[in-house]
């Protein structure tokens, strides 16, 4: 039963998303189209984030003289 509900509360935020970004009006290829960009960007922004994060977080600490 928990894996039904589970269900049932996924399908009910893919709704939701599809309603708040007005996809529910696109057909299916250009919904997959859109879907496949968000998360290639969406992808690319953690990745830059996960390298690039730690070289300005170390730069910071080292400006305030934090860390020698």
């Amino acid at each position: 039963m928990a894996l039904g509900d589970a269900w049932k509360r996924m399908s009910w935020l893919y709704y939701q998303y599809l309603l708040v970004t007005a996809l529910y009006m696109l057909e299916p290829w250009e919904r997959t189209v859109f879907n496949s960009l968000l998360i290639s960007v969406a992808g690319m922004a953690v990745y830059t984030g996960y390298v690039f994060m730690p070289q300005h977080i170390m730069a910071i600490l080292h400006y305030f003289e934090v860390i020698q």
